[in-house]
């Protein structure tokens, strides 16, 4: 087949080259024309020839040759190909440079990937057009991503119309080094939850608050969203206080603070759940400790896993659970290992029995204080779960759950088993200690979910061990609270009053007979005005939609912004406060990827880089999650099949 496209394509050539020349030259014959084509001669008598890739020209004839045509055919061709000439497909640079720097964004590469012999080998196999690039180069691209991807951000974030929330933690590197995270949550125009990673920046020492408001109120001012900021998410480190003081005198001083300040400092829920169940656990941990010694135990040999797995075949058991180990400073997994434990724990009897070195084995008290604590933790780990989503509204899981936390805590303090009673009363003085008074501005988040509203707040608190003078106390700073935000920052009615009094006073008609001619009018506008009901109001008297159907709160309010607009503005705002910094937290694993000990030096402005640009292309999902859970739980019923045979 090649044989007769070349044969055709020199028959062209020669047809023309007889109508400038003496005669058929013998260069025509050459494999260059195969992929060049003669062009007529000009006024200067020079033949040329031009590429059937990319066009372009070279001088030809017999005394020039064509050496340099045939170099310059593997540009534009692939010459190994069988069959017609085929055109190469050059090679975008700069795309390519990008697609590298991605790489390294995403997947934690060090710069010197791209001057690896492998690496260059591999795109070279790729596309001969690949042209290596030093590790200077690959941070410039990586860097040039960065700025250009936070101008993007910042655009979007100046045209955002909601408020923003904050999060923020701090972070000590591998190097000692302390990083201060800050995280931007907000709800779109198309009603989706965002969340932003804004700075990962490096605080020289000693880290007061002042220090870390200082560094917050510029990267608030960098950014341009200093006038937007709503809420700030925190832990319970005592210079978080300090930092939130600051901050708001700051903003107090350019009248951008919400209420002046009264809603702006949430406590992280998760933070505080761990200290409520922390204090709980250390009154129990000597049965835990068995527990964790017998999972221990099973894991330390291939051995010990085999007979442990013939146990589960012998008793039949199908738990379907993984044998999973704890990290003691997790009272999540924790909590897991013991639950996980209780789905085997005949089979750790039989083991008991079969095997003389398994000392470790808890007594039947022991499981049975097991199965309580582990019923015990149950919702707590179901709460924190929920309050450590990112990707979806955290606000209106608050109230009810923490209720729910109280409630149970309550409820234990009378248990029979004084160890239990004990362990209630442990954590009842933290819960105490943090949430004695429910966070006001988060409360409001389920009085704006349509199935609850303000009878929820009331119900709850009737079934609390509290005072009536307490309880309606607590209903009034509520209730105070949502209709202090929604008047001072939503309301429209209040700019509508404004107006009409400039407009009824320019409209009072200065008459020598009357001089209050136009009174009357004016005092209409005013009564007209005190008799509309607030749009909150409206709201609270419809009746409640059926709390047991499945709702997405962002769905329903962004399906009701026609009826409420004002109110569902101050629900966007209230529905994206985040109530743990989690979503600051997840920074730190990757940022432990970041500053590994083989990228100890790496600049603090590249740590920045990479981390952030990685969040606001991939997010942060950490990849080495599934790793860490593989190594914490065995599947030891995966042995059984192995037994049989």
């Amino acid at each position: 087949m090649g044989g007769v496209y070349g044969d055709t394509k020199m028959s062209n050539n020669t047809s023309f080259e007889d109508e400038v020349t003496s005669g058929t030259s013998s260069k025509s014959h050459s494999k260059v024309w195969r992929h060049f084509t003669r062009l007529p001669i000009g006024v200067d008598g020079v033949e040329k020839a031009s590429c059937d890739g990319c066009g372009q020209e070279y001088v030809t004839g017999s005394k020039v040759g064509t050496s340099n045509m045939l170099r310059h055919i593997p540009k534009c061709f692939d010459t190994d190909e069988p069959g017609p000439p085929k055109k190469r497909v050059r090679l975008d640079q700069v795309a390519y440079r990008e697609k590298l720097a991605y790489s390294i964004i995403k997947h934690n590469y060090p710069f010197s990937y791209v001057e690896h012999e492998a690496t260059r080998d591999l795109l070279r196999f790729l596309h001969p057009d690949a042209r290596p690039i030093t590790r200077n180069t690959a941070k410039a691209d990586v860097i040039k991503i960065y700025e250009r991807e936070k101008m993007i951000l910042k655009e979007q974030l100046q045209k955002v119309t909601s408020k923003i929330c904050l999060t923020s933690d701090l972070w000590s590197s591998i190097t000692t080094d302390g990083f201060m995270v800050l995280t931007a949550h907000y709800i779109d125009e198309n009603w989706v939850l965002r969340k932003k990673v804004l700075n990962f920046r490096v605080i020289p020492p000693p880290h007061g608050g002042f220090l870390l408001a200082e560094y917050m109120i510029n990267f608030l001012a960098d950014w341009g969203i200093d006038r937007k900021i709503f809420t700030i998410t925190l832990d319970n480190a005592k210079y978080n206080d300090l930092l939130v003081d600051y901050l708001s005198s700051h903003l107090r001083l350019n009248n951008v603070l919400v209420c002046d300040g009264e809603f702006t400092h949430v406590r992280c829920s998760a933070h505080v759940l761990n200290l409520i169940v922390q204090a709980g656990l250390k009154v129990i941990e000597g049965a835990i400790e068995k527990v964790r010694e017998s999972v221990k135990y099973v894991r330390g040999s291939s051995g010990r896993k085999v007979k442990f797995a013939e146990c589960i075949r012998q008793l039949s058991l199908q738990c379907g659970q993984h044998v999973r180990q704890d990290i003691i400073t997790r009272w999540n997994s924790t909590y897991l290992m013991l639950d996980s434990a209780l789905t085997y724990k005949r089979a750790y009897a039989r083991l008991a029995l079969v095997d003389p070195n398994f000392k470790t084995f808890p007594s039947e008290d022991e499981w049975k204080r097991v199965e309580i604590i582990t019923r015990f933790l149950k919702p707590f780990y179901d709460i924190t779960t929920l309050f450590s989503g990112s990707s979806y509204p955290t606000s209106n899981l608050y109230f009810h759950k923490v209720w729910k936390i109280q409630m149970f805590i309550e409820e234990e303090i009378h248990n029979a088993d004084p160890v239990i009673e004990n362990m209630a009363k442990e954590m009842q003085q933290k819960f105490e200690k943090y949430w004695d008074n429910y966070s006001v501005v988060l409360s409001f988040a389920v009085i704006l979910d349509p199935r609850y509203k303000l009878k929820i707040v009331e119900y709850c608190f009737s079934k609390l061990n509290m005072t009536n003078e307490d309880r309606d106390e607590k209903l009034k700073i509520i209730f105070d609270g949502i209709h202090k935000l929604y008047d001072n920052v939503y309301d429209v009615r209040l700019e509508t009053t404004n107006d009409s009094s400039r407009v009824g006073s320019s409209n009072v008609s200065v008459d020598i007979l009357d001089d209050l001619d136009g009174f009357e009018s004016f005092q209409s506008q005013y009564e007209t005005v005190e008799l509309e009901k607030s749009q909150l109001t409206l709201y609270l008297e419809e009746p409640t939609l059926d709390r047991k159907q499945e709702l997405d709160i962002l769905q329903y309010w962004k399906d009701n912004q026609g009826r409420y607009p004002q109110l569902a503005l101050m629900a966007r705002d209230i529905l994206s406060i985040p109530i743990t910094t989690v979503a600051s937290e997840s920074s730190f694993s990757i940022g432990g990827q970041v500053i590994s000990k083989y990228r100890s030096s790496l600049a603090s402005s590249n740590v920045e880089a990479l981390l952030c640009t990685r969040d606001w292309l991939f997010g942060l999902k950490d990849e080495k999650e599934d790793e860490m859970e593989e190594e914490l739980a065995e599947d030891i019923e995966a042995l059984i099949p192995t037994l049989d045979g």
